[in-house]
C-alpha cells in the first residue's frame, strides 16, 4: 500500500506561476486589467474563437449567457443530467425548465437523437456537454438547431481545454464555456472563459460580467475608468482578478505538454486496465477527435465486483487512493428528485452511470508508478 495519499486531481504550478502571481501583486494594479487582455488573446489563439470574454467562473459565464440570451419563464433548455448541477441550477434560477436528455451509455454525452427526442415548441437553448475531455459530435446537433430556429447552442466546454473535433479546436465556433477550476487541465485557481464568434453576443457578456457597465474594469487606453462610463443595463461582479489571469497565462504556455502527459497516463491505465473486467472505462467516440484527458473515468460493475461504486471508493482510500465521481446525476440530487420526481427512470443510460461512475486519478504531475500503485490497489480491492 502507498506510504502517502494519492489524490484524485492536483493542479500543476511551478514557480515561474508563483513568480508570475507574485509580480501582479507588486504591480499595483491586481484587479482586472492587461493580464485578461493578454488570456482572452491567448484562449482566441488557442481555439481560434473570433472573441473571448474571462469571467469569475464557468458557472458566472453560464448564468451571464443566459442572461444575454434571454433565457426565462416559459422557455425550455435541453441539457444531460450527466453534469454538475451548476447549469440546471441556473435555468432553474432563471425560471425556465431544463429538459434532460439522456447520453449515450458509453461516452456519457448527448446525441443528436436523444436531443431531437426532448425538442418542443417551447425549447429556446440546447447545451450539450463536452465530456471529461472528449467532444461531442456537433456537427449533426448543429444541424438540428438550425433546422429548428430559433434554438440557440452553448457548449460546455468545461472538460475541454485542447479538446479537438474533427481536426478543429472545441470553442473555434459558435459559444462555448470553458473552466479554469483546480482540477481542470489549466486553472486559474477559479475563472472561466466564454467564447462567441457572435461580436455583438461578446460586447453583452462584457457589460454584464461587469455591472452592466460600457467599459471594462480596466480602460486599456488610459488604465483606469473612463469617466463617461454608464451602466447600459442592469449587469453583475463577475470579473476575473489579474493576479489570476497570469497564473492562467503560465498554465496556457504547459496546455499541450500537460495534455500530453495526461494522454500518455490515461493509455497506460487503459494499457492495465485491460484484463480487469469488474472496471469498464470510458469508450472514445469513433469520430475523428483530440481527447485531452480531462478526467480518466471507469463504471464498476456491481456484479462482477461483488461491491458497489462507494464501497469500491471508500476501499481505494483506505488504501490512500483518492477517488472522484464525476457525476452524480442532476436530477437525481435531493433537490431535484424532489421537485422533479417525474424524471427519474426516464433517462436509463445516465441513471446506469450515475450508480456506476467514478474517477481515477489523472493529472499532468503523476507518473507512471503512481498508475501502477492506483491499478494494484484496484485489483486488490476486487480481489476481497
Amino acid at each position: 500500500m502507498r506510504n502517502n495519499f494519492l489524490p484524485f486531481s492536483r493542479p500543476s504550478i511551478l514557480e515561474a506561476d508563483i513568480a508570475a502571481v507574485a509580480d501582479v501583486l507588486r504591480s499595483g494594479w491586481i484587479t482586472t486589467g492587461p493580464k485578461n487582455a493578454e488570456l482572452e488573446a491567448r484562449f482566441c489563439k488557442t481555439t481560434g474563437c473570433r472573441t473571448a470574454v474571462c469571467v469569475s467562473s464557468a458557472t458566472a459565464g453560464m448564468h451571464i449567457a443566459l442572461k444575454a440570451l434571454g433565457i426565462g419563464p416559459g422557455d425550455e433548455v435541453i441539457t444531460p443530467s450527466m453534469t454538475w448541477v451548476s447549469t440546471v441550477n441556473l435555468i432553474v434560477l432563471a425560471g425556465a425548465t431544463p429538459v434532460f436528455a439522456d447520453v449515450d451509455r458509453d461516452t456519457l454525452m448527448v446525441t443528436d437523437d436523444t436531443v431531437a427526442a426532448k425538442i418542443t415548441e417551447r425549447t429556446r437553448l440546447i447545451i450539450p456537454v463536452h465530456f471529461a475531455g472528449a467532444p461531442v459530435n456537433m456537427a449533426p446537433i448543429r444541424l438540428l438547431a438550425a433546422r429548428h430556429t430559433p434554438i440557440a447552442l452553448i457548449e460546455d466546454a468545461a472538460h475541454a481545454i485542447g479538446t479537438e473535433y474533427k481536426g478543429m479546436p472545441v470553442g473555434h465556433l459558435g459559444t462555448s464555456i470553458f473552466s479554469f477550476h483546480p482540477i481542470k487541465n489549466i486553472t486559474t485557481g477559479e475563472g472561466g472563459m466564454v467564447c462567441s464568434d457572435d461580436p455583438v453576443f461578446e460586447a453583452r457578456i462584457r457589460r454584464l460580467k461587469f455591472h452592466g457597465l460600457g467599459v471594462d474594469a480596466f480602460d486599456r487606453q488610459t488604465q483606469g475608468r473612463s469617466p463617461q462610463a454608464q451602466v447600459i443595463e442592469p449587469g453583475f461582479k463577475y470579473n476575473l482578478p489579474d493576479m489570476l489571469a497570469v497564473l492562467g497565462l503560465g498554465q496556457m504556455d504547459r496546455l499541450t505538454e500537460m495534455n500530453n502527459r495526461r494522454a500518455m497516463l490515461a493509455g497506460y491505465y487503459r494499457d492495465r486496465l485491460d484484463d480487469v473486467a469488474e472496471i469498464l472505462p470510458l469508450a472514445i467516440p469513433d469520430y475523428p477527435l483530440k481527447h485531452a484527458w480531462h478526467l480518466f473515468i471507469v463504471r464498476v460493475d456491481e456484479e462482477k465486483a461483488g461491491m458497489d461504486r462507494d464501497r469500491f471508493m471508500a476501499e481505494l482510500k483506505a488504501r490512500n487512493i483518492g477517488t472522484g465521481l464525476h457525476f452524480r446525476a442532476a436530477h437525481l440530487q435531493k433537490y431535484y428528485r424532489e421537485a422533479m420526481p417525474e424524471i427519474e427512470g426516464t433517462l436509463p443510460h445516465t441513471e446506469w452511470n450515475s450508480q456506476r461512475i467514478c474517477s481515477l486519478p489523472l493529472f499532468p504531475d503523476m507518473t507512471p508508478e503512481d498508475v501502477d500503485d492506483v491499478v494494484d490497489a484496484i485489483k486488490v480491492v476486487l480481489s476481497k
